[in-house]
């Protein structure tokens, strides 16, 4: 069986995957990636690079569309060179939000093809416009709204549609419900748990262990749509009512999602100076080593996570499966995962006191701590990578026509 693997960033959220079918005999793996993509060992990857940058005069609304357009031509070009050559997959497995896969199916019209459908946009109920602090005009709306044809592209033309959460399946037309199963990829519980032995040490000699008062906060990069702004307005009452905790803030200074700040240059930069913070107590460590920030979890009393109805970040999951006891905000994907008083506690995403009287409930390691620490453990075990892996391979058994769709196909 012949599988190709399409991510703009290859190997992104099929890593787990990859890793899997790389082992299986009588599979071959190829991938494709942009010319930036970090790739995977033991594994083919053939990159791409657009031949050229959206036209500068091109309507504005409709700037990613073409951007999109230039990442399907080139990788169709890459798919056509490859059939040239006698090479056709069985299935193709991609994230196709950066239009990798517009014309696969030109170049392999028989071929299945499975797409990550991770997002979907709406004008209400989900990231657009759910903060006041920034208002959507109708500008945004219109752009916002456009944006979503390549999406409707996407998952008219798969055979299956994967996406992470039931929240996240939500977001698109009912008619396409049918159309996608709901399997997370997974984290890798494997190597994350809890150690009593884990231990932080900072340059002045100050170590930080299990059973200190270490709040912790992680984010790829530290912005509003996971809560940045609001973690750090909070952050002066919590030392103030508790002199002794450290807090560890783990995440770069770059945008993933939304704008840059004005007038300064990232949104750290802009929140301390709003925010001012003691930093012998407060840690930016920038982004880190996967050891390194498995440890800032192991030591962790209370984990903050914090995020729009928006896509759930991997690092939630891993916090539970190290065992932290999660205070995180009442958003729709988070309540997929965290059950208030169960393996979490949940707070309204606007509400500083309420995230402060939680952190410092949690610090006070109250009776009830060990046993959401141990759920918050257990559910993450429903997103392992092994998990995941199961899902996806069923997934592509079912377009080949080897299984029929179950119930637990689903996933979850």
């Amino acid at each position: 069986m012949k599988v190709l693997l399409i991510h703009q960033n290859s190997p992104g959220q099929l890593r787990h995957l990859a890793a899997h079918l790389v082992r299986q005999p009588g599979v071959e793996v190829l991938a494709i990636g942009r010319e930036n993509a970090p790739g995977m060992e033991g594994i083919r990857l053939l990159r791409y690079r657009p031949h050229r940058a959206p036209s500068k005069q091109i309507h504005p609304y409709v700037f990613s569309f073409e951007e999109a357009v230039l990442h399907g031509q080139q990788v169709l070009r890459l798919l056509l060179e490859l059939k040239s050559q006698g090479y056709k997959p069985d299935v193709v497995v991609a994230h196709p939000g950066w239009g990798e896969t517009l014309y696969v199916k030109l170049a392999f019209p028989d071929t299945k093809l499975i797409h990550y459908t991770e997002y979907y946009y709406h004008l209400e109920g989900a990231d657009t416009g759910f903060d006041p602090e920034f208002p959507i005009t109708l500008e945004n709306a219109a752009l916002v709204s456009t944006r979503n044809a390549l999406h409707l592209f996407n998952i008219e033309q798969c055979d299956l549609g994967i996406a992470p959460t039931h929240w996240q399946k939500s977001l698109y037309p009912a008619v396409y419900h049918d159309k996608i199963r709901v399997i997370h990829e997974g984290v890798d519980i494997n190597r994350l748990a809890p150690d009593p032995a884990a231990f932080l040490e900072f340059p002045n000699g100050k170590k930080l262990r299990p059973g200190d008062p270490v709040v912790t906060y992680v984010a790829r990069n530290l912005e509003p749509y996971r809560g940045f702004h609001h973690f750090m307005r909070a952050l002066p009452k919590l030392l103030k009512a508790h002199p002794d905790c450290h807090v560890l803030v783990v995440g770069g200074d770059d945008v993933s999602y939304g704008d840059r700040p004005d007038g300064a240059s990232n949104w750290r930069e802009k929140m301390l100076r709003e925010n001012p913070v003691d930093p012998e107590r407060v840690h930016f460590s920038g982004k880190v080593s996967y050891d390194l920030y498995r440890c800032i979890l192991q030591v962790s009393a209370v984990h903050v996570y914090l995020t729009y109805p928006f896509v759930l970040s991997w690092s939630v999951l891993e916090a539970m499966a190290c065992g932290c006891l999660l205070v995180a905000s009442d958003t729709a994907p988070v309540r997929e995962i965290i059950r208030h008083g169960e393996n979490g506690w949940l707070f309204d995403f606007f509400d500083h006191n309420a995230l402060v009287e939680h952190v410092l409930r949690a610090l006070s390691a109250p009776p009830e701590a060990a046993v959401l620490r141990s759920n918050a453990r257990q559910s993450a075990q429903a997103y392992s990578t092994e998990r995941g892996i199961a899902g996806y391979v069923k997934c592509i058994g079912h377009v080949l026509g080897a299984n029929p769709a179950t119930p637990e196909f689903e996933g979850g």
